[in-house]
This record gives structure tokens, C-alpha cells and sequence, in this order.
């Protein structure tokens, strides 16, 4: 199967350098996501010389694996904002969205970038395919009751389009390319003392002077922000980071992409109410329309499975537009927080850090770029209270914090009293990966296209949990944090920082 992301083949970003000498500048960005990437392009626009450092290419990881929803409907409902933190914090993170979107919208009109964009309503509706029931049609009657209250441009419908259930309908969201706009700001930044690299990899930090240690050369900054998704550890004391970590649950999300006739469905974002819920987004195209139809989210590396979400997604889709001719799947990752606002701002003096974005990463990160800037500027703004990374009054979340992590001790002695999937490298076909047990203990063993067989440790290089293979995307995944690896042992997302250990062959 074919894991591209439809982003990756819908857009090219330019090449950068490697960092192949010792810089200094003030603002060292990790992390070239769209978090990494508007922070840089902030910051130097605010006169700062900038160094941003991707480990591999530019809007390519979690950004190139997007479904590219602009908006500020978040996952935590309207109405739960309000039982949990109040009419005031509610309309505080809606306005929080809303500015991510705006900022995206006057980033585009500065530089004239030419990357879809577009203005459409998103519609939160009942599950389509089982009868609507009655408490949830009053939750959805309440969400847009909130709404109005809150001066939210919202309204209940009794059908929505396409679904034909009764929902809220959203003013004002958006969507675009996050590639071909993310693209255009990286041409921006580099110059003036500024500079993008990519493929290269930190390899540690140290505080006092603050530096980034890149191999045999460093950068040499006054001030880090940390856009890495799942943050890194960076200056931050270990404790610090250990803890931010509990408070975080990675999750994978799967997508599929295909095109419709033109004008079969109106342009517009949905969600439904289901747990997990499935999210749709239609653009349209030249020609045709093009549709993104997400769900099936599960807690990283906990599938056996991972075909199977792919074709419960093509199920569920095709009974709802039987002529869809999917070209695309791939999967991304979620990082839900344990009281359902995201984790923004200063973990350390001059440390700042960002993540828990849930399912709205390209306005959480755009807004998270924003407060990093505020707050090297030492500017004043008005989400740093209920954003904060070390909040405890806005908290309320112990419940959740305990759910999500209790299984984490049974995943780490499960996985190590589970039996191999093998014993010999003659159990393991060409493009697969397994657990086998060799010589008396595991390994993670993957062999590619051409027979080749790498080693690994099966050990997760965070806390130290057992891997698993991911069959559909070919990767090793983590099921104790979410950290996943390529198939010879690099990282591709954190919380791991460092790849699988090798493991020679006798």
C-alpha cells in the first residue's frame, strides 16, 4: 500500500542546506513544521536573525501529513469549554483559533502566496448511519446556543449538507496548502544573518551559552523555540520535560484523499460527534473535486492491525460517495493534552515549547509561532495564562491525566513477556519488519526491497518501551508514548530523540 500523503505530491518545497559551519544568531527554532517555520519567518520579519534547523526536509513530517483543516472549532466542544473552564476561557481559545487563521490569511496577502486558500463554513454534525439521537441533538442545540452567547457566528441545522444530520454550522473556517504556503515563507527567511537547515540533526544543547550542538558545528543563540511536535528536551531540566510528557497522549490519525466529480459536494470541513470522530474535508479543484476523509485515531503503536483502518475508512466513505476514486492514504499524529487546551509557552527561561494541538495543528501551531515571537519580544499576550505549559488552577484534568497514562507501565511488561514473531531471518519477507528472538534475545529485524537486513534494538529510546511494526507504514511505532522510527532505526517522531540502538549481525 501507498502511504504518501496527498500534501507531499501536491507541492515541492526547495532544498536547503546542511549546517556545514559554527553560526551565531539570536533565535534558534527546532522543529520545520509549520510551528518552526512561521516562527522563524516572525521572528525575523520582527528584525531578529533567525536560525532554523530541520532534521529532515521542511514540512515533511508531521506538517506534510496534515489534513490541512483551518479552524478554530476544537475538539473540546463548546459546551465542555464551558462546564470545565468557564464562558470566559472558552471564548478565549476560539479567539485564540481565530487568530491563528487570521495571521495565516495576512501572512498570505504580505507575500502574495499563491496557496489555495480559501474561506468555507465547517459543519460539527451528528453521525451519519444511526438514528440521531436525542441527547445529542440537545449537546449540538447547546454548542450553538454557546455560540451565540458568546458572539461565536454559529447556528444549529437540522440537516447539514452532505450528511443530511442535524449539526452546527461554523462561519469563517478555512482551508489551503499548507505546503505551497509554508514553501514561500521559507524562501523568506534565509538572508540578513538568517538561515534554514535541513538535515541536521541536534545533537545536544548546553544553557550557559545557550548552543545547539549540531555534529562538529553549533549554532549559538539568546533565545530557543522548541516546534518539534512532541518537544524535545532542549535546556529544559529532565524533570521538566519527564513530567510535560505524562501530560501528553500521542495518538495516530488515518486519511484518505480521492477525487469526485466537480461540484459534487459544496466546499467545507466537517466533524462528527463520534468518539473517535471521522473528519471530512472537500476543496475543490480544477476539473474535479478533491476529498479528505479522516478517523480511526487509536493511541500510537496500539493497532495490531494497521491495514484495517484504511479499509474501515474506505467503507465508511464510499457509502457516503460511492463514486470517490481514492488515490491517497496516509496517517499522521495527534498529541492530545490531559484537559484538552494545548501546552504553549516558556517550559525555562528562554526555552519556549509547544504542543497538544489535538486536531488543529496548522491554527494552534500558526498561533503558537505568534506567542514564541510575543514572548522573545517580551511582548504581552493575551493566551500566555491559559495556555501555559506549568497551568495548574485552569487544570481540572487529574482524571484524564490518570487515563491516559495507566496503561503505560502494562503496555512496557506486556510487550516484554510477549513472544517473539520469529526465530530466524528466513520468517521475514522483503519490505517486512518483526520481532524476532535471535541468539537468545529480541530484535527488531526489517528487511527491505533489495534483501537487505537491518538490526535493531527493539528498546524504545525514550522510556523504554518495546516497539511494534507498523505494516502499513513501514515504520517501528512505540505503543507506551507514541515515539515511531524508520525501519532501519532512525527517529521520525518523538518523544524519542535518539534512534534505535543497531545491532551487528554475526
Amino acid at each position: 500500500m501507498n502511504t504518501q500523503s496527498y500534501w507531499l505530491d501536491a507541492a515541492d518545497i526547495k532544498h536547503f542546506p546542511s549546517l556545514t559551519k559554527s553560526v551565531d544568531v539570536e533565535v534558534i527554532v527546532v522543529g520545520g513544521g509549520i510551528t518552526g517555520i512561521t516562527a522563524a519567518y516572525l521572528a525575523k520579519r520582527a528584525g531578529k536573525k533567525v536560525a532554523l534547523i530541520e532534521r529532515a526536509r521542511c514540512a515533511s513530517i508531521d506538517t506534510g501529513h496534515t489534513t490541512a483543516h483551518l479552524t478554530a472549532v476544537t475538539d473540546l466542544r463548546l459546551h465542555e469549554l464551558v462546564k470545565i473552564f468557564g464562558k470566559d476561557v472558552a471564548r478565549a481559545t476560539w479567539d485564540a483559533g481565530v487568530a491563528g487563521i487570521d495571521q495565516i490569511a495576512a501572512n498570505i496577502r504580505r507575500e502574495n502566496i499563491a496557496c489555495d486558500f480559501h474561506w468555507v463554513p465547517g459543519y460539527l454534525h451528528h453521525p451519519a448511519g444511526v438514528d440521531a439521537s436525542t441527547d445529542e441533538i440537545g449537546r449540538l442545540k447547546e454548542d450553538a446556543e454557546i455560540a451565540t452567547e458568546l458572539e461565536i457566528a454559529a447556528e444549529f441545522e437540522s440537516r447539514v449538507p452532505a450528511f443530511g444530520m442535524p449539526g452546527v454550522k461554523f462561519r469563517h473556517q478555512a482551508l489551503f496548502n499548507p505546503r505551497k504556503y509554508l514553501a514561500a515563507l521559507l524562501e523568506e527567511i534565509p538572508g540578513d544573518g538568517s538561515y534554514v537547515f535541513e538535515d541536521t540533526w541536534v545533537d545536544e544543547f548546553t544553557d550557559q551559552p545557550l548552543v545547539a550542538k549540531c555534529g562538529q558545528h553549533h549554532v549559538r543563540g539568546q533565545y530557543l523555540v522548541v516546534a518539534t511536535h512532541d518537544p524535545i528536551t532542549g535546556i529544559a531540566p529532565m524533570s521538566k520535560a519527564l513530567l510535560l510528557q505524562t501530560k501528553l497522549a500521542l495518538y495516530t490519525s488515518y486519511v484518505i484523499g480521492g477525487k469526485l466529480p466537480l461540484g459534487t459536494l459544496m466546499p467545507a470541513l466537517f466533524w462528527n460527534t463520534a468518539d473517535p470522530y471521522d473528519y471530512l474535508r472537500v476543496e475543490r479543484k480544477e476539473g474535479h473535486d478533491y476529498v479528505i476523509f479522516g478517523g480511526e485515531d487509536h493511541k500510537t503503536g496500539q493497532e495490531q492491525d494497521t491495514m484495517m483502518p484504511y479499509a474501515r475508512l474506505e467503507e465508511r466513505l464510499k457509502q457516503l460517495l460511492p463514486q470517490i476514486d481514492i488515490d491517497h492514504r496516509w496517517s499522521g499524529q495527534v498529541i492530545e493534552t490531559n484537559d484538552g487546551l494545548p501546552f504553549i509557552g516558556e517550559i525555562v527561561e528562554r526555552q519556549f515549547i509547544a504542543t497538544g494541538f489535538s486536531g488543529n495543528g496548522m491554527t494552534f501551531g500558526t498561533l503558537a509561532a505568534m506567542m514564541a515571537v510575543d514572548a522573545l519580544m517580551g511582548r504581552e499576550n493575551p493566551w500566555t495564562e491559559i495556555f501555559a505549559v506549568d497551568r495548574t488552577k485552569l487544570l481540572g484534568g487529574t482524571w484524564a491525566y490518570l487515563k491516559e497514562n495507566m496503561d503505560y507501565p502494562f503496555f512496557m511488561v506486556r510487550d516484554r513477556l510477549a513472544p517473539a514473531e520469529g526465530s530466524s531471518l528466513r520468517d521475514l519477507a522483503k519490505g517486512e519488519g518483526k520481532i524476532l528472538g535471535l541468539d537468545g534475545k529480541k530484535v527488531a529485524a526489517f528487511r527491505d526491497e533489495d534483501g537487505k537486513v537491518t538490526l535493531c534494538s527493539p528498546v524504545c529510546t525514550h522510556l523504554k518501551g518495546i516497539v511494534r511494526w507498523n505494516t502499513a507504514e513501514k515504520t517501528w511505532d512505540c505503543p507506551c508514548h507514541g515515539a515511531r522510527f524508520k525501519p532501519t532505526g532512525e527517529v521520525m517522531s518523538g518523544p524519542a530523540e535518539d534512534p534505535l540502538e543497531l545491532i551487528k549481525q554475526s
